[in-house]
């Protein structure tokens, strides 16, 4: 049997009809098959792969890494180089400064899990307010705090007291109240189609939450690491989170998660109960010897400003009335066309002139654009000059 067919009979599947697409060698921002076609990457593997593939720095890194230990033991008890490299690292750019404390998990679901919990113990509140159309994950807190019903009718029950508020209703903040224990918002909403805040609103809801005592959680999971212009998306904002939680791009392609949070409010997790929150794989030390490795690089080389600079060139180089808005920020762009049957048409004919793309789980009829943070202005100018062809071509 060649390696499709034993995929589709090994692999648990998704969705009915897998792109199936066998990738043999991926450098850049170029993936190559099977058959040796390539595929200009502009989704970065849902924006994980933002120094795009086979960066030299990240790779030297896991191996040196891999040759002194792997998994030893990683929830806070033994002290593991990488874990405390990269902690303190990240504590430069964090908005707790000196007393930044961080939390590895092993993706951005389990840490939007491990979230959850610190600010139901800090605060003893058990009511989470998150924004429809919102997408955390799919484990099942995550899930409750979407609860999108396609996704979720399925698995319900859910978690009680998980409640949604529109992004920019001004009314609706009135629902945080007392009881809160915390609201919870993409910076930048990914699965709505990349949806950017009225940043006055977001100042209206920060000043909410400091005055009923709710913690702000952002998640930065999508969003972060580069992709917006800066190294955090809330900073576009000027938001002072209590809790921010990172994963993705975070980990330079490897498997990470993180929360990170002011240590008066992370040492909640050290006693009553103690171990209060576990992971058996979380902060890997190769992961994190990736992760160091992947945030020097971009603010090394301030990749998050060639974002802002790309972003400019795709939006001057859609040229074409198939494509009805452009929203996001930087290299985290959702582009419109007319409805969901044509944008699928559209997917489909990328991958047979060679570009990757995809749409979003609650805006099928948006292109999602969210390439490795490296990508120049002459495969910008390529791939949008395929985008205008085929949309001609759609239209014809």
């Amino acid at each position: 049997m060649n390696l499709k067919k034993l995929f589709l009979q090994h692999l648990a599947q998704t969705s009915p009809s897998p792109i199936s697409l066998e990738i043999t060698h991926a450098e850049g921002c170029v993936l190559t098959d099977t058959n040796g076609k390539t595929y200009f990457d502009l989704i970065s593997g849902i924006s994980v792969s933002s120094l795009g593939h086979g960066n030299k720095k990240v790779i030297q890194a896991i191996k040196n890494q891999a040759e002194k230990y792997l998994h030893l033991m990683v929830f806070g008890e033994f002290i593991l180089s990488p874990q405390v490299k990269l902690a303190t690292k990240l504590a430069e750019y964090l908005p707790f400064e000196e007393n930044s404390s961080i939390f590895f998990t092993n993706s951005g679901s389990e840490a939007i899990e491990a979230a959850i919990k610190l600010a139901k113990r800090a605060s003893g509140r058990s009511e989470f307010i998150a924004l429809k159309n919102s997408y955390h994950g799919s484990t099942h807190a995550a899930l409750s705090l979407s609860a999108d019903p396609y996704f979720s009718d399925f698995y319900r029950p859910l978690l009680p007291n998980f409640k949604q508020i529109n992004s920019n209703n001004w009314e609706d903040l009135e629902k945080l109240t007392t009881k809160t224990a915390a609201v919870i918002i993409e910076t930048i909403m990914g699965e709505a189609g990349y949806l950017c805040h009225d940043p006055e609103w977001l100042c209206a809801l920060q000043k909410k939450c400091t005055e009923k005592g709710i913690l702000l959680i952002v998640d930065e999971i999508q969003c972060g690491m580069g992709r917006t212009g800066t190294l955090f998306a809330f900073e576009n904002y000027n938001l002072k989170p209590d809790i921010i939680v990172l994963a993705k791009a975070f980990g330079g392609g490897m498997p990470l998660g993180a929360i990170a949070a002011h240590k008066n409010l992370m040492q909640h997790f050290a006693s009553k109960p103690i171990l209060g929150n576990i992971t058996t794989f979380g902060g890997h030390p190769v992961s994190c010897a990736a992760a160091l490795a992947s945030l020097e690089f971009i603010t090394e080389n301030k990749l998050y400003l060639n974002a802002i600079e790309m972003e400019n060139v795709i939006k001057k180089n859609i040229a074409h009335p198939f494509f009805k808005s452009i929203t996001g920020k930087g290299l985290m762009l959702g582009i419109e066309t007319p409805n969901t049957e044509l944008n699928f048409k559209f997917i489909d004919m990328c991958i047979q002139k060679g570009i990757l793309t995809d749409w979003f789980l609650y805006a099928s009829n948006k292109i999602r654009i969210a390439p490795p943070l490296i990508i120049t202005q002459k495969e910008v100018e390529h791939c949008m000059h395929i985008f205008n062809d085929i949309a001609h071509e759609l239209q014809a």
